[in-house]
This record gives C-alpha cells, structure tokens and sequence, in this order.
C-alpha cells in the first residue's frame, strides 16, 4: 500500500474507529465535558448531538473509558425498537430476569425497578446509552421518559444519554416532548472541525502512523480544498486524505497538492471532470458574472444621475439596491436605507411579530414561536457558530442579542451578502456589517418555515400515510412529471431523496427531515424564501 512510500507505518485515514487515533479538538474536550457534568449530576438526560461522521462515537468511547467501575452500562445501538423490545433489550444488556416472551411494559419496567434499587443499595449507578436516537418514535421516547420516574428521595436511579443527528434536537422540541426536553440536564451539538483543527487533526493521523516531524505530507492549499470539501467532518476528511494520498502515490508524488485533492474528490463524491461537463458548469457562472456587472455599471450610473440620491458616504440617504419581483425580474426602484440613522434592534417581541408578518397575511398569533399547528407554519430554534450555518438556511433569521446592559433584542436578517447582512430596521431594509452585529449576538435564532401537511419530524424508508404522499408529489413537482398518488416510502422514493441530497451537499442518508424539507421548499419556492421576504418587507415598509 501506498503508506511505505510516504514512510508510515500504516495508513493513517482508516475510517475504522482506533483508540490510537484519537484526535480530541476543543469542540470533543467541549463536548465530553458536558456529558461528564450530566454522568454526575444524579440522573435525568443528557443529549449529544452531531451530523454524521463529526466523531459523537469518538466522545462515546472516551466517556465509557471515564467512567467509574461502580458504573452499570446498557447500550442501545438499534432504536428502531417498539417500546417493549426497546425495555427487553435493556433488561438483556443489563443482564436482569423477565418473563420470557412477555409484552407487558408493567413487567419490563418492575423488573427493571428492582434490579435498579437494588444497584443503588450496593452503591452503584446505571446507565442507558441510546445510539441513533432520532429514530425513535414518540411513543417510545414518552416509555423512556417514564423510566426517568424510577427514583429515591434524593436522586434518579437510572441516567439516560441520548445519541443523535440533529434532527433529534428539534424532534425533542415538539410539545407533546416537551416534558422530556425538560429533563436534560446536560445537552451539546458536536459541530464540525474549522479549518485550523483540520490541519491539526490530518497532522496528528499522519504522526500517530509514523510520519518522522517536520515532514508535510499535505501543501497548505490541499489543506483548504479538503477542508471546504469536507466541510469539516472527520469521517470524510479520512476518506478524502485517504484517495489524495493514493493519487500522489499512483503519481509518484512526495506531497499531496490541491488538484490531487480536486481529482480524490471527483473519485469520492462525484464532482464533475470530463472537459464538457466542467464547461456546461461554467456557462451559468460566467452569465452571473456579466450579469452582476451590468447590473453594477447600472447602480453607478442610477446613483450618480438626476435622481438626486447619493452613495453611502453622504449620510441620511438612500443607496440603491437589487431586489427580486415577484416575476423573477431585477428591480432597482426599492431603496435600502443608509444604516447611520436608523434602528435595526427590537424587543425579542416585536422582532417575532416582524417575521410573522414575512411569512403570514393572517394577523400575528399570541405565539410565533411556537406558532398555532391550524396556520400550517412552524417555528424553528438554532444555535450557530458561524454566520454561514445561518446564511445557508436561505431565510430570514431573528437573531437573538444582548446588550452591553443585559438586555434582550433582536435583529431581522432577511439575506446575507458576503461581510454584510440586509436587515428589516424601524425605517426599511438596511444594511450593515456582520461585525456590528456578532458583539451581541448569542448566537441563538429562529426562523419560520412551511412543512408539508402531517409532517411532524423526519420520515424515511417504511413509513407510510398522507404526509408520504405530500413529499413524493413535491418531488414529483420538481421533476416536472405526474405521479399517481402513493401513501408508501418506498425504494425509489428514498433513493430519489438520496439523489437530492447530494446534489444539495446535504448527507445522503434518503431520510426526509428538516434540511432537506427546507432545501426542496426552496427549489419549489414554498414557504417564506429571502427572495419573498425582501419584497414582503417592501410591502410592509414602515414610515420613519
């Protein structure tokens, strides 16, 4: 194999889980530290959270490995269980007597009881680990919270952590869990590594297989490819190192360079590399370009003419701005205020009125977040590191601020636009920099969007009912072909969400959640896009 000739030992990018790997960024140390907080706090949830391949089964191992002998560990690595399996097999783990053959949860949990008293008299603490938790259906995360009754005077007998992508956050956040979502006691989203732990991260693989120091295997520009190509997720950043590090071998290369990286990439994600696809790709961009600077040399010559208005450097004034009509056309008539006298911040209140009144002719309800189930329109919650987890919704955004006195506010982002955001601010849209709004921002937001009828969380392969229907005909929609109605997720129509999600860059696991729903109301321009939004907000364009 291709690691003698780079001097390694072994090759380093095995997607295999290895102890001797193990890579902890701060993200990892963040996140462990938080479900060891939880271990100790006498019982309840902890939830741990992450997309695929961002190394929660990393965090696992070492939580096991920390904690105490006088621990008892029962683990769950298929959820797909009805409430009874689901209490049969941690009995089983947990090596506990029950009836065989029984389907009454009353013996399940009585048996289940006792073994847990008598673990808290001998002094020791039981665990129940679940894997993949956002598979499990209602009804079976309701039995689960039931078990968290088990208790003493003084503590919870039974601690319970709960593994998942993210969709199990906002699955937790449905009212009917809410009782549930009350008892986390420690929770944490594991996001994927920045670019300065990538380059750690691939130098510390390199050196545990054997790479002698000072030796780079990896130019810095291959470092930034893999990077922006993997956006940070470990699974894929071993897989495309991995295929860069076959292709400088197969090259007889000493180092792997960022078109190594470009030609890995089309092997292990499928980008474009004959001549004329990469033509055919080239032939939108190069029509945006000159289309954006047509539409520059119109601005200048728009601010500069007989209208009277003027650029930003003459305070109080309007500057022009592009916006979309509701026919798809370029309209510069609309104006975005200059930023220096107007104010974008409003009570966390008025801030959800505003985006209600983008999303809704109907009046604003007496919640907006959650918003009444009869409007059609839900309500989601985030937290993000980094502008483009939020940019890349394609939104608007209530961003949730603090003061420099302590005092909740608002913002209404309508689109992003590079350093820049456009705002809806008590005289119009405006815009302003990213950098005046991230001192007080807590990085929490919401937004509003449309789910399809009967969607209350993510649907995938066997499911079946009307909401199956909704999403096979919006897909149809799309394609443009006419479909007999189907109530099943069949095959076709899980290798045809697949196929989308790739193509959106989203994981392609044929599992219809949020992301994806989001992304396909954008296509399909459902719901309450950036493009509806700007010109909602021009409608609703209040006086000074």
């Amino acid at each position: 194999m291709y690691h003698q000739h780079f001097g390694l030992n072994e090759a380093p990018f095995s997607i295999a889980v290895n102890p001797r790997y193990l890579f902890m960024s701060q993200r990892h140390r963040d996140a462990l530290a938080h479900l060891l907080y939880g271990v100790s706090g006498g019982g309840g949830f902890i939830l741990l959270t992450g997309e695929v391949g961002t190394g929660k089964t990393t965090i696992n191992r070492c939580l096991l490995e920390q904690l105490p002998d006088t621990t008892d560990l029962a683990i769950i690595l298929n959820p797909a269980l009805s409430a009874v399996e689901l209490l049969a097999s941690a009995c089983d783990e947990l090596s506990i007597d029950y009836p065989a053959g029984t389907q009454s949860l009353k013996a399940l949990t009585d048996a289940l009881h006792r073994y847990l008293l008598e673990n808290y008299e001998r002094g020791r603490r039981t665990v129940l680990m679940i894997d993949e938790a956002q598979h499990l259906d209602f009804n079976v995360l309701e039995q689960i919270r039931l078990l968290t009754n088990l208790e003493t005077n003084d503590e919870k007998l039974l601690q319970i952590i709960l593994i998942g992508q993210p969709e199990l956050t906002e699955k937790l956040s449905r009212p009917e869990l809410r009782q549930l979502n009350q008892r986390i006691t420690a929770r944490y989203n594991l996001q994927p590594l920045n670019f300065d732990e990538t380059a750690a991260y691939i130098k510390h693989r390199l050196e545990v297989a054997g790479l002698k120091g000072g030796v780079s295997l990896f130019e810095t520009s291959a470092v930034r490819r893999i990077h922006s190509l993997t956006r940070g997720i470990p699974r894929l950043i071993n897989v495309l190192c991995d295929r860069s590090l076959l292709g400088a071998y197969g090259q007889k290369k000493s180092r792997v360079t960022r078109l190594l990286v470009r030609d890995a990439a089309t092997e292990v994600f499928g980008e474009m590399t004959d001549k004329a696809s990469w033509q055919r790709a080239l032939v939108p961009v190069v029509l945006g370009a000159v289309l954006v600077l047509g539409l520059a040399v119109a601005w200048l010559l728009w601010a500069s003419g007989p209208s009277g208005l003027v650029d930003k450097t003459s305070p109080n004034k309007p500057v022009s701005a592009t916006t979309a009509t509701d026919a798809g056309e370029v309209n510069t008539s609309e104006p975005i205020i200059d930023q220096s006298p107007v104010t974008w911040t409003f009570s966390p209140d008025a801030g959800r009125e505003r985006l209600w009144l983008l999303a809704s002719d109907v009046p604003s309800p007496g919640s907006v977040c959650p918003p009444p189930p009869m409007t059609g329109i839900r309500c989601s919650e985030g937290v993000a590191a980094v502008w483009n987890d939020i940019a890349s919704l394609n939104r608007p955004v209530l961003l949730e601020m603090v003061t420099p006195q302590r005092f909740a506010e608002s913002v209404l982002v309508l689109r992003f636009e590079g350093v820049e955001a456009i705002l809806w601010s008590d005289q119009g849209l405006v815009s302003a920099p990213l950098s005046d709004l991230a001192p007080t921002w807590t990085g929490r937001y919401q937004y509003l969007w449309q789910p399809p009828r009967g969607w209350v969380g993510p649907i995938g392969l066997g499911e079946s009912g009307p909401v199956v229907a909704e999403v096979a005909q919006m897909f149809a929609t799309l394609d443009g072909v006419s479909l007999t109605t189907i109530s099943q997720f069949g095959d076709a129509l899980a290798t045809r969400v697949r196929l989308f999600q790739a193509a959106e860059g989203l994981v392609a696991d044929g599992v219809v959640g949020e992301q994806t729903l989001l992304r396909l109301n954008d296509r399909l321009n459902v719901g309450l896009t950036t493009t509806r939004a700007l010109q909602r907000a021009q409608r609703w364009q209040e006086s000074p």
